[in-house]
């Protein structure tokens, strides 16, 4: 459901078969996901918050493991060969 593809659609002034943009919506969402309308609805703010605050809990779960040892690091094999 792309709504920058919406704006071919709403046409139903020229072709007069065609349903109203917003019953069109209605339409597809429900032949999509089987119902009207969505579980739960979220504003964009909420999901940004959402998403900021999985992404710090990513961060912060990887900070130990990068201070943890150095030595767990692979090193460079052929740095540690003579010719």
């Amino acid at each position: 459901m792309d709504p920058k593809k919406f704006g071919k659609i709403a046409n139903e002034k020229q072709e007069p078969w065609k349903a109203p943009l917003l019953a069109f919506i209605e339409h597809i969402y429900l032949k999509r996901f089987g119902r009207d309308r969505p579980a739960d609805v979220k504003s964009i703010e909420e999901v940004f918050r959402a998403k900021e605050k999985k992404k710090e809990g990513r961060r912060k779960k990887k900070e130990p493991q990068k201070e943890a040892d150095p030595s767990d690091q692979k090193t460079n094999s052929f740095a540690l060969e003579k010719p």
